[in-house]
């Protein structure tokens, strides 16, 4: 297992732009990404999301805004304090191909963290994306 990175890559049957405002805004993410979400979209602005299901939320920092291609966010390692400085980058990358969209997700940086810590942060994450994209390609097919 590679413990720094996670990657996930999926074909969306719908448009970048629609894949894009899913990934950016507030009202989509919160229709897919946990239960609440906050967005100021520009780099160095803030993102917040909360599950209230899990009774978890996170606040993330904007990294890179490159409409409708590429968005990346940074935010706390699971298992550490919030406001401790380690950070894993969530990276969207979409492309356009001929059955819609090709979403590349990777978060890396868990090798930064004590190996127990990133192991167990590695595993949680691994296991929420799973989730957190099949729950994005049903919302967009409901709304398609």
């Amino acid at each position: 297992m590679d413990s720094d990175a996670i990657v996930r890559v999926t074909v969306l049957r719908h448009p970048v732009e629609r894949v894009w405002a899913a990934l950016t805004t507030a009202e989509g993410l919160s229709r897919w990404f946990g239960s609440v979400a906050e967005m100021d979209l520009r780099v160095g602005g803030r993102a917040f999301f909360r599950w209230d299901d899990l009774g978890q939320e996170s606040v993330a920092t904007i990294a890179v805004v490159d409409p409708p291609h590429r968005f990346a966010f940074r935010w706390a390692i699971e298992g550490l304090p919030e406001d401790d400085a380690l950070r894993t980058l969530v990276d969207f990358t979409l492309e356009p191909v001929p059955d819609g969209t090709r979403l590349r997700l990777v978060e890396s940086g868990f090798a930064q963290a004590a190996a127990d810590v990133a192991r167990s942060a590695h595993k949680a994450n691994s296991q929420g994306w799973d989730a957190e994209l099949v729950d994005l390609k049903t919302y967009l097919d409901a709304t398609a």
